[in-house]
């Protein structure tokens, strides 16, 4: 018994690991099938969730280096969601999901080794999605180098524009 717990924790550490971000969620006044709704709405998103006993999540959560203010927030009927990509985007399939059901709460989460609270994953939630904060990033960065061209550019035009006047004149 004493390895299988064993084993069940390494799993945990392998996934907290992997992940760059954690969320704790309690998922406590959900059916089974909003459950399976809530997994494929976080799959979509690269992310997904995992329910554990709250001693094994606490045990991982100290390994894996988390801080230790998430130790408070894992009781009762909690999951944990990890991912791969972007917190932002399955932070607002959370929030989405919570707007839908009205059972879901994000309790706390960490990104990167920091802890973050509720109101920090709401607002990591409401930012757009990572491919728009890179467009509107890059948007930023192009508009100076085209007012710039744009001004170079005007002499040689006004100039061109000066000389055919002058051929259709004489």
């Amino acid at each position: 018994m004493k390895a299988i717990k064993e084993n069940i924790i390494s799993d945990l550490i392998e996934r907290l690991n992997a992940s760059p971000f954690m969320v704790v969620v309690d998922y406590s006044a959900l059916t089974v099938d909003q459950f399976e709704t809530l997994r494929n709405k976080l799959m979509d998103c690269g992310s997904g969730v995992h329910v554990t006993k709250n001693s094994f999540a606490k045990r991982a959560s100290a390994a894996a280096d988390y801080p230790q203010e998430i130790a408070d927030f894992l009781a009762g009927q909690t999951a944990l969601v990890t991912g791969e990509q972007d917190l932002c985007a399955t932070a607002k399939a959370l929030k989405d999901f919570r707007k839908e059901t009205e059972k879901l709460e994000m309790r706390a989460g960490v990104l990167d080794g920091n802890f973050l609270n509720s109101e920090e994953l709401n607002a990591l939630a409401a930012l757009p999605p990572m491919d728009v904060l890179r467009a509107q990033l890059l948007g930023t960065l192009q508009s100076p180098a085209g007012t710039l061209v744009r001004l170079l550019n005007e002499p040689a035009s006004g100039l061109a524009r000066v000389l055919k006047l002058k051929g259709e004149q004489g």
